[in-house]
């Protein structure tokens, strides 16, 4: 299960991730994110209340990253040390902004 808390302001969104973000979930942040591309110019991700994340969830992070790669900026905030042992395996840790 995935909780996904959105707070935006001035272009500028906050989404924090609760629980897991998998093949099951992963569409539900996509769709968060589809929702307000439009009007987005800085994305934050706040990871820490995310326990898990698989191969679906990562591809959705990375399609954000593209996404804000060409109309502003993406940080990932309070990574929890397994979530992070994940990004830094798979080679995400060289590709997010993480704080």
């Amino acid at each position: 299960m995935l909780k996904i808390e959105k707070k935006m302001e001035d272009g500028a969104c906050t989404i924090a991730l609760e629980g897991r973000l998998d093949t099951v979930t992963s569409p539900d942040f996509e769709k968060e994110v589809e929702e307000i591309k439009e009007e987005l110019k800085d994305l934050v991700l706040d990871l820490e209340k995310l326990e898990y994340i698989s191969s679906s969830g990562l591809r959705v992070l990375l399609a954000a990253q593209k996404l804000m790669n060409k109309q502003g900026a993406m940080k990932v905030i309070n990574v929890g040390g397994p979530i992070m042992e994940i990004f830094e395996v798979t080679g995400f840790s060289d590709i997010l902004t993480i704080e």
